[in-house]
Parts: C-alpha cells; sequence; structure tokens
C-alpha cells in the first residue's frame, strides 16, 4: 500500500514541478546532436568522441531508469526526485564547463544517471498529487512537454549553438534545476512504494542486460555490427536479460513482477510504446540532417520549418488526455499512432532532393498530431494499469523501454540508410533516407496495432475513487 504524505502544494504545483524536469531530461536525448560540429572545433576529439557525447547520455539514462524507479519506491520518491535533479543540474554545469571532450563525455554520463534516478519519479509523484477524475488532462500537459522536449531537441541545441554558444544547451539546465529543487522540496508530498528490500540480484541482471543491448545499439552503426564488442554487448545483454525474466517469475520481492505482463493493458501499452520510439526517433535523426544537409537550412530554419510535428503536442496533447478520460485511452494512443505513420509514409513519399516545404507540409502536421495523441494516454494506460504501490516501478519500465526502442530506432534507421544511399550527394541521401521512413512508418503502424490488443472497461465510480484501482484493466469514466 502506497504510503503519502499530506499534500504541500497540490496538483498544480506537481504538473508544474514534473513537467519541467522531464522536459529537461527528455530533451538533453538529442540536443547535443546539432552542435556536434562546434563542439568538436573547440573541444577537439574524433568522429568516436562525438558519439560518445550522445551516447554515454544515453546509456547511462536507459540502462538505470527501473533502479532510480525502484530506489524512489523504497526510500521515498520525492527525497530521490530531488536527489537525482541535484545529480542532473550540477552535471549539466560540469558538461557546460569541460575543458576537453573526455571531461564533457564523463559529464553526460552523469548527466544521465540523475536523469534516470529523476525522469521515472516525475509521472509517479504527478499520479500521487493528481484526483483521479483530472488525470487525463494533466498526463496531456506532461506528455506535451516531454513530447516537445524530445523532438525540438535538434531545434533548441542547433538554436542555442548558432546564435550564442555550444555551452548554453547544458548552462540551460542549470537555472532551471535551481528553480526547482527548493519547489520540490516544499511543494511535492512525499510518497513510497511496497516497502519491500531492493531486489540487488534483479537489479544487477536488468542493469547489466540493459547496458549490453544499449551499447550494442548505439555503437553497432559507428563499429559495425559484426564487431567483436557490438556482438558481446548484443548477446550477453540478450542472455542477461533473459536471466533477469526468469529470475523474476520466482523472486519473493522481485524489481519488476512480470506478472504485470499478464496485464493486456500492461503489455499492450509498453509494446505500443517501445515500437512507437523506434520509428519515431529513427525518423526525427534522418530529416533533422535531410532538412540541414539535403535543403540546405540552417539548424534553427530546419527546426522552425518542423515546428508543424515537434510543436503540435503543445496544442492537442492536453484536448487528448481529455477525450482519453471521457472515451478510455485505448482508442485514442491507436489513432495517434496509425496518424503518425501515415505522416512518416507520407514524408517518404515526397521527399526529393529539391522538394519544397509545402509539399513536406501535411506530413508533418499529421505526423505532429499523431505523436500528440499518443502522449497523453500512453502515460494514462500505464499508470492505470497497476496497483499505486507498482507505478513506479511501472513507470520506470515504461520509460526503459522508450529509451531502448529510441536507440534500437537510430541504430535501424541508420542501418537502412547506410545499406540504399549515404552523404554523397542530395540524391544519395534521399535514397537511403525513403525505405528508413518506410520502415519507421511500418514500425509506428504495428505499434498502433499493439494499442488496439488493449482492452477496455467502462469504470464505475466505486472504482474511480478507489484508493487501490483494479491493477489489469484501462479504465474509462462514463
Amino acid at each position: 500500500m502506497s504510503q503519502q504524505t499530506a499534500r504541500r502544494g497540490g496538483a498544480a504545483w506537481a504538473l508544474v514541478i514534473t513537467s519541467v524536469a522531464g522536459f529537461m531530461a527528455a530533451l538533453d536525448n538529442l540536443v547535443v546532436t546539432t552542435a556536434l560540429p562546434s563542439i568538436r572545433e573547440d573541444l577537439g576529439g574524433g568522429l568516436h568522441d562525438l558519439e560518445w557525447t550522445v551516447s554515454a547520455y544515453t546509456l547511462t539514462f536507459a540502462v538505470l531508469l527501473m533502479f532510480g524507479a525502484a530506489l524512489g519506491d523504497r526510500f521515498g520518491r520525492r527525497r530521490l526526485f530531488i536527489a537525482g535533479l541535484t545529480v542532473f543540474t550540477g552535471a549539466s554545469a560540469a558538461a557546460a564547463m569541460a575543458p576537453g571532450i573526455d571531461s564533457l563525455i564523463a559529464a553526460r554520463a552523469v548527466q544521465g544517471v540523475g536523469a534516470a534516478v529523476m525522469m521515472p519519479l516525475t509521472l509517479t509523484l504527478l499520479t500521487a498529487a493528481v484526483p483521479v477524475a483530472k488525470r487525463g488532462m494533466a498526463y496531456g500537459i506532461w506528455g506535451a512537454v516531454n513530447g516537445l522536449a524530445v523532438a525540438s531537441g535538434p531545434l533548441v541545441g542547433g538554436t542555442l549553438t548558432e546564435h550564442i554558444s555550444w555551452h548554453w544547451i547544458f548552462w540551460l539546465n542549470v537555472p532551471l534545476g535551481l528553480a526547482l529543487l527548493p519547489l520540490a522540496r516544499l511543494r511535492l508530498a512525499e510518497s513510497h512504494g511496497t516497502g519491500a528490500p531492493l531486489d540487488i540480484p534483479g537489479t544487477l541482471l536488468a542493469s547489466g542486460g540493459l547496458f549490453g543491448i544499449v551499447y550494442g545499439l548505439v555503437r553497432g552503426p559507428a563499429d559495425g555490427w559484426t564487431g567483436s564488442l557490438v556482438l558481446t554487448g548484443l548477446f550477453a545483454g540478450s542472455a542477461l536479460l533473459a536471466g533477469f525474466i526468469l529470475y523474476s517469475t520466482r523472486a519473493k520481492n522481485p524489481m519488476l513482477p512480470m506478472r504485470l505482463f499478464r496485464s493486456r493493458a500492461f503489455a499492450g501499452i509498453n509494446a505500443a510504446s517501445l515500437l512507437m520510439f523506434l520509428g519515431m526517433f529513427g525518423s526525427i535523426f534522418l530529416l533533422s540532417q535531410y532538412m540541414q544537409g539535403v535543403l540546405g537550412y540552417s539548424p534553427t530554419e530546419a527546426g522552425l520549418r518542423m515546428l508543424p510535428w515537434t510543436g503540435m503536442p503543445m496544442l492537442v496533447a492536453p484536448i487528448a488526455g481529455i477525450l482519453a478520460d471521457r472515451i478510455g485511452g485505448r482508442p485514442v494512443v491507436a489513432t495517434g499512432l496509425f496518424l503518425q505513420a501515415l505522416g512518416l509514409g507520407y514524408m517518404a513519399v515526397v521527399a526529393t532532393a529539391d522538394a519544397s516545404y509545402g509539399s513536406q507540409l501535411p506530413a508533418l502536421i499529421v505526423s505532429g498530431i499523431g505523436m500528440a495523441l499518443y502522449f497523453a494516454p500512453a502515460s494514462h494506460l500505464v499508470m492505470s494499469s497497476v496497483r499505486p504501490s507498482e507505478q513506479g516501478i511501472a513507470s520506470g519500465a515504461n520509460n526503459a523501454l522508450r529509451e531502448v526502442g529510441g536507440a534500437l530506432g537510430i541504430a535501424v534507421m541508420a542501418s537502412i540508410f547506410a545499406a540504399q544511399g549515404g552523404y554523397e550527394t542530395g540524391q544519395t541521401f534521399v535514397d537511403g533516407m525513403r525505405p528508413a521512413l518506410v520502415t519507421g512508418s511500418a514500425v509506428v503502424a504495428l505499434a498502433g496495432i499493439a494499442a488496439l490488443l488493449i482492452p477496455t472497461r467502462r469504470r464505475t465510480e466505486r472504482q474511480a475513487q478507489s484508493a487501490e484501482p483494479a491493477p489489469v484493466l484501462e479504465t474509462a469514466a462514463h
């Protein structure tokens, strides 16, 4: 049973604090990509070093998400959220002041540790603060802010680098973090999970498995898929995750109870999330390069032209959250995923080496609406498919799968791109990007099918007001 102290600041403060913290963590996934040339000019280093400024964050973030959620459940979610935010803010300052490429990579890795503790707890703390009847709208705003951060990372990084300095992509986090720390201490209520002891064997197996797989995925495109370290990471990581699953089915207090996946709601939304991020991350990775390298836009110009896609969550996601409260999350999520797939497929059709912006605009708008319809209800589905005492680890597991999906998406898209095209000319880039986008569209469509497998059940008033809702089905209000 969840243990929660008296509320200190209510739902509004919780929404502001968790949304801004989530924005910071999600933004740093891709914010560095457009700043790499400037970083190399200032700090030196080869291509391998530059890739690690991106990969170091992704690696520690993905590997430690479930562990961070488990620590919060055990020692206090607000307490660990503040600890993670402190580490993230301090590491951001260290990255901004890094004197060399090695120290920047180290700071990025520590940033990922802080984000891994902080990020899954944002959703748990928000859920604890918001009444059941208003959670759809709250998740909508939270999802909109996080979706905007993921998609606008290249724009923010490019704009700051182009007009100020690459250092400011890290300095940006410092005032935000310093402002959030006292607010989190004063305005968030403390809560705990089941109180069970930490699952040390499960933690080691899950963290080791995720490390191997994510390492293999992020290094595969650069080092080659037949490289010894890449293959070792993928095979060893898969073996450790298989061991984690086997262990968790038998352990008394596992970090991630495998019985949660017997729920079609929990299993379906997690499968949809992994596939959605696979298709979306890989597509953004290529499209941002296409607009700059092929169509000739500056980083700022490219980011502005992608706003119909990346900015749409701010407009549509809150509405999607309200719709999820009224008709249930499944139809909203599924519709969003199919629209996203349609938009990516359309972009593959119209992309040419000299495509006009007007020809791309419908694809960007449709993709943006689709992404917005996904984010808010997906969070609602994850949190409503488990008991309140298990929401921390459910959030951690879902975020970990999203990160693995994002890393897998970039790896898959980069491999398809390299096999079918290249950077030699605008046409060769388009030749590689088109089949990659078609693949991304197909994967997101599969995510939509996975969402349709989620069961629905109309919620009674008694269930809506219960402190311990049924853990197995997605609920929808009358």
